[in-house]
């Protein structure tokens, strides 16, 4: 039987980074993926015959780091630097565009504002960059290379100065509606900048809690909180992460589901020393890495039976509820928004920060919003193979859709959804309906079932003040080491959270290799 040192549960991009680092270092690594592909919610799949999609619609905020790390340029992973412009749409065409640096259809007196919030924001998120690519300490009985963690954030805090110290510290905790009204007039600029600091989390603009935290980390390394499609579209990070893990000698299983973690009674005490698959095959390893969910790892696969009952009962508390339902059109052509030359971009359809209120008001009742908030990309523009020659796919996140509805998810409920969201999309690209040749709908259960994510939740635990850094999923597996000997995490509900960075992957195995 084939030995390994590490055997790495799931083949989503965290994960895949976890499996290069590793192997860098001469790891044998075996990687394990229940589905037929690897990527996880960045694996593209055919929704309707010739078309095809992914989940994750762009590659958002992946770490330059481990793009220069892995050398991904290599493996056919280009452009990494190329972000689509951000168009909040309006319906009689006088949208309000953010452009890398510069933004149009606003005020002299708001593009003066943007210039300064610009400034202001990256030099916080610059701040706090060098503290996602690193473990974060345990609370306590810390060593000298952790106190100097903590030690150097109070320098870099204190090189900031006094007064942007402390607008700092107000600003991390300030709602995103008080921050974009100190800021802005125009409602729609409002609306686009609050919006990164939202998606995919369960808080809205007057939320009480870190939305700004969300912006800034997605601000990271240069990026200005903005989304990129790579040449070739998003499954090519996902293809050149494979590529290397190969030429490394990295093993990928797909089609090959864990079933449970095996434990096992040594002098030291409980230890994680392989993985039992479903066609009942054990595998051994020295140490195992979860790329799950922390409830799927700690609950499903690995057992409560294994674990203190105080931190079971932290894991079972982790709010990981999703609330984005991912649609797809498959169109016989490009799509025409109204004032728009063309539909290469993050498009936005929120009006104005009470409209996102509105429609995550109404989510709190196990409601569909009644108007509805959503970001389309149509990334048939920047990967032609998604789709028949000339014709596209349409690609949108749409927020506040519950995972308990007050009534059942069934077709009609389905089918009455999608005829709402293009109803809304008609409003901005008035003969889209004519050009569906099919459609999807994929619900936060959709995407439990499918992808495995307790809750459908894209991050694996809502981001926000007591489920992040030395509390992400919880204390005592924060450090990626989990209470089991050899058991360790690397997905997104790790420091520092979700979206396609692959960070918390860097992170595990720099701490496994340590």
């Amino acid at each position: 039987m084939t030995q390994y040192d590490t055997v790495i549960i799931g083949a989503g991009h965290n994960a895949l980074v976890c499996a290069n680092y590793l192997a860098q270092k001469k790891q044998k690594v075996l990687v394990l993926e229940a589905s037929s592909a690897a990527g996880g919610l960045a694996s593209s799949y055919e929704f309707h015959p010739g078309f095809r999609t992914s989940v994750a619609h762009t590659v958002s905020h992946f770490s330059r780091k481990i793009y220069r790390d892995l050398e991904l340029q290599k493996h056919g992973l280009t452009a990494m630097a190329n972000p689509l412009p951000c168009v909040a749409l309006n319906r009689q065409g006088n949208h309000v565009v953010l452009d890398g640096d510069t933004v149009s259809g606003v005020t002299e007196k708001d593009r003066v504002s943007y210039a300064n919030y610009s400034k202001l924001t990256e030099r916080f998120a610059n701040l706090l960059a060098p503290f996602w690519l690193k473990t974060v300490p345990a609370i306590g009985n810390n060593s000298l290379h952790e106190l100097l963690s903590f030690a150097q954030l109070g320098v870099k805090m204190r090189m900031l100065g006094k007064d942007d110290m402390r607008e700092f510290l107000r600003i991390v905790s300030l709602p995103t509606h008080d921050l974009m009204d100190e800021y802005f007039d125009h409602p729609l600029l409002k609306a686009l900048l609050c919006w990164n600091g939202l998606i995919g989390s369960k808080q809205a603009p007057r939320s009480p809690n870190n939305s700004v935290m969300l912006m800034l980390y997605r601000m990271s390394e240069g990026m200005s909180g903005l989304h990129e499609i790579p040449n070739g579209g998003t499954s090519r990070l996902i293809d050149a992460l494979c590529s290397s893990a190969k030429s490394q000698g990295i093993e990928i299983r797909t089609n090959s589901s864990v079933r449970r973690i095996v434990v096992d009674q040594q002098k030291e005490g409980l230890r994680a020393t392989g993985v039992q698959v479903d066609n009942g095959e054990l595998i051994s390893a020295q140490n195992i890495v979860s790329s799950a969910d922390p409830k799927t790892t700690f609950l499903t696969l690995l057992g409560a039976e294994n674990l203190e009952i105080e931190f079971t009962n932290r894991i079972r508390r982790i709010r990981s509820e999703g609330l984005v339902a991912k649609l797809h059109l498959a169109l016989n052509g490009l799509p025409q928004f109204t004032g728009l030359d063309q539909s290469d971009g993050q498009l936005l359809i929120s009006p104005d920060m009470a409209t996102i209120e509105s429609a995550f008001d109404e989510s709190k009742y196990g409601q569909c919003p009644t108007d509805p908030v959503m970001e389309i990309v149509i990334p048939s523009m920047r990967d032609p193979s998604l789709a028949p020659s000339g014709q596209h796919v349409l690609s949108a996140h749409v927020m506040y859709v519950p995972y308990k509805m007050k009534s059942q998810w069934d077709q009609t409920a389905i089918d009455t959804f999608i005829d709402k969201l293009i109803n809304k999309i008609e409003l901005y690209a008035p003969t889209i309906r004519e050009q569906i040749v099919a459609s999807e709908l994929l619900t936060p259960i959709d995407l439990e079932q499918r992808f495995r994510t307790s809750g459908g939740h894209w991050h694996h635990g809502e981001f926000a003040l007591d489920q992040l850094f030395m509390m992400r999923p919880t204390y005592g597996a924060a450090q990626y080491q989990t209470p089991l000997r050899g058991l360790y995490l690397c997905g997104a509900g790790s420091h520092p959270g979700g979206d396609i960075t692959g960070v918390p992957g860097h992170n595990a195995a720099h701490e496994i290799l340590s």
